[in-house]
Order: structure tokens, then sequence, then C-alpha cells
């Protein structure tokens, strides 16, 4: 997984440097991670340590130690000093530096970007490496790579100590994605991924997100056990946008006992107020258990106001059960495109909790048979195209030459626009 650079939500290898670097460095080991953590950082990028490494580590450049010293200090990175540690021994032991004066080479270049405090060691380094029988060539670019770690370079401790956490995250993330998905979720906003990101990745890796419900969901994002060997992750309550955790408590301590029945039994018994029922039903929260759309919802939660008449609330708690203040007609709304309710999906919920966006790819244009798109052009009278969509037919557009293209042409924009609109 680590090597397919399947690691969205992971710690640290999640970025996309780090996603671009995984099939290149393919790790085998453990240590194959810590030098993956270690090497998408500014200062090996900066000495210009990357690419040396790579092509050593894939074959194309002969890995080369001009003393068998430096293959002590560097065989385990290909002769590319990748860590902090590597530089100090590489002072030490290919130059002369005491481990005293190590350490202050150490020091500077944790502050080199403010102060330039590197290069006060170049010539006693350079000199040094040339005096125990390096060429001045090569002591020199052994300098410009240390100096890269002025631009921030990791320890090797802090590169091991980062890699245990991204194998376990990485592990955790390959044999439990549910439980993954869900720490996740619970834990934004965080990383580099936003919640569509980390739900849809999810159900590529065979997780069932179901949407967030009145009579199911709690306040975190909770596992639900299925028929497989794995969980269902239950949006929470948190993932409301705008849904106050005083008003998620309230409901979930109402619905203890027995489940809502209707949006006018939550409204008496949670106590909330109506404009957190219509945060809750713009979320699509009334759906799943109360088999109530959006539009439906909002419909019911017009009849509501924030407190309860005197003598309905008398009647309710004389009845133990909620009395309905008003009987309405059955109303029969017209529901909501599919693509608009995607649209409210991640404007509310800030996810696609349908599962629906998928069937909206991207309209591709198809050229006909006969259509020449290499010469440019398309025989002397018109152009045909087939615009595509999944799930509808192909429909030929045909433009003419001549006035009656220019007559045409806004009508023809407004029907497409209008036709778009629809299928939306």
């Amino acid at each position: 997984m680590i090597r397919k650079a399947d690691t969205l939500g992971t710690f640290q290898i999640e970025s996309r440097a780090q996603m671009s670097m995984l099939p290149r460095i393919k790790p085998r080991t453990f240590y194959d991670l810590v030098i993956e953590v270690a090497i998408v950082r500014p200062g090996p990028i900066q000495g210009d340590m990357v690419h040396p490494y790579l092509r050593r580590r894939e074959g194309k450049e002969a890995v080369i130690y001009p003393k068998p010293e430096l293959e002590k200090v560097l065989g385990k990175t290909l002769g590319v000093p990748l860590f902090q540690e590597q530089a100090m021994r590489v002072a030490i032991a290919c130059a002369g530096f005491t481990p005293s004066e190590a350490d202050q080479l150490r020091r500077s270049m944790a502050t080199f970007k403010h102060t330039g405090g590197v290069s006060k060691f170049r010539d006693k380094l350079v000199s040094g490496m040339i005096a125990h029988g390096y060429e001045r060539e090569y002591a020199e670019q052994t300098f410009r790579q240390l100096e890269g770690f002025g631009s921030y370079g990791f320890p090797e401790s802090h590169a091991a100590s980062f890699a245990l956490i991204a194998y376990a995250s990485s592990w955790l993330k390959c044999h439990h994605p549910d439980v993954f998905c869900a720490a996740l979720l619970n834990a934004q906003p965080m990383g580099f991924y936003a919640p569509a990101q980390i739900v849809r990745d999810a159900r590529e890796h065979g997780v069932d997100v179901r949407p967030v419900c009145v009579n199911a969901s709690r306040f975190d994002c909770s596992l639900e056990p299925t028929e497989e060997d794995r969980f269902a992750v239950r949006l929470g309550l948190r993932m409301v946008r705008g849904f106050a955790n005083a008003h998620a408590a309230a409901l979930i301590a109402a619905r203890a006992d027995e489940p809502f029945a209707s949006i006018d039994d939550l409204w008496h018994r949670a106590g909330v107020p109506a404009v957190a029922l219509v945060q809750l039903a713009e979320a699509d929260a009334f759906r799943a258990s109360l088999k109530l759309a959006r539009r439906e919802a909002l419909w019911a939660i017009k009849a509501l106001r924030d407190e309860p008449l005197p003598l309905f609330a008398a009647a309710s708690a004389r009845e133990a059960k909620t009395v309905p203040e008003l009987h309405e007609p059955t109303v029969t709304l017209r529901p909501m495109t599919a693509g608009s309710e995607v649209v409210e999906d991640y404007g509310h919920v800030g996810a696609d909790v349908a599962k629906s966006s998928g069937q909206f790819s991207a309209w591709r244009l198809v050229p006909p048979a006969h259509c020449d798109l290499h010469r440019g052009h398309a025989g002397p009278r018109r152009m045909l195209a087939q615009v595509r969509r999944p799930g509808a037919r192909a429909a030929n557009a045909g433009l003419g030459e001549g006035r009656r293209v220019h007559h045409h042409r806004g009508r023809d924009r407004h029907r497409q626009s209008r036709d778009l609109a629809k299928t939306l």
C-alpha cells in the first residue's frame, strides 16, 4: 500500500510531495521509510541530495566511497548525507573535527538561514578533507550538501520516530480502514485533506460510510456492525455545519429511551430550537430513519416555533406522547435533483453522503467518423460533434456556416445551459 502511494490520511507520507516520491523509492524495509520521511525536506533538496540518491538506488549511478571511513558513515544512504548526525560524523571522520566542533556545526545548521553560521566552517572542512586525502572538488561538493541542511534537514532519530508513526498509521489504514476513517473524521480539522476526500478514499477501500441520522448518529462519527468482517462508519452530528454541541447533547439525551418518531416528536422531547432542526434537515439527517427528504423535512419544520403552545404542551404531558399542534394535509413536494443533493451534501456536511457524485463524470466530446481533426476542419459545409454523458443518448450538435451560425449562437448556448442545469 505504501509503495503504491495509497497513503491519504496517514502520518507524514500523505502530502503530494511524499506521494510522488514513494513509487520512486519503493520502501521495502523500515529504514527505507526513515529515508523517505527525511529526503522530502528543503535541506536535502537544496543540497542536491535527492536525485543522486534516487539514481544510486535505481542502479543508474555507481556508489563510490573515496575512503573506507566514508563508507562507514554514509553506507546506509548510498554515499549521500541525508541526516544531521551524518554531517557531524563526516566532519569528525573525514575532516578532523573534534566532537565539540562537530556539535557546533550541527547547531549552526539549524540557524543557517538566519545567521549563515555554516559558512564559517567551510575553510576548516574543505582543508581538513584535503589533508585527509580527499580531492578539493569532492570536499567542496560535500560542504555544499552539508550547507543545504541550513534549509531544514532532519536528524536521523527524528526521522525514525516519524517513520514509526507513519508505518503504524499506514498499518491501521491497510487492515482497519473503517476505524481509520472514523478516527480521522473525529480529529478534523487537520492534515492536508478535507472530510470529503477522507470519505471518498474510505469508500474506495470498501468502507460503508452512512449519512448523519437523528436516531443513529452520536456527536462523533461512530462504528456500526455489518454482516461483513468490518464496520460501517456512521457520520456524527459534529459533521453538520453550524450544529451546536449543546443541541447535539440534548438530542442524544432525549432519544436515550426511544428513537424519535417524527420531527414534531424530536422538537418536543429534545427541546432544541427550530433553527437547529433546519440545520439537521439541510444535512439530510431525517432521511435515514424518518424517511423525510430535505424539502419534506424543511416543510415540516416551518410549522414549528421555538416554544410549544401551552395547551398542546399540557395535552402532551397528559397523554405521555407528543400531541401535534396542527394536522395538515399531506403535501407532495417536487424531489431535488441528484446534482442538487450532492451540492447540499457538500455545503452542509462537507462530504457526499449519498454516494451519487460519481455518476457526474465530465462530459467529453467524441468526434464522428467523418470529422478530420488532423487537418483542422470537418468538411466544406459544417462540423458535427457528439456530446455524450453517462445515462443519456448521444446528441448531434451541428454548427452551420455564415449568418445562420451567428443568428442561432445565442439561442443555442441558452438551450445548452438550460439542458445542462436540468440534468444536474
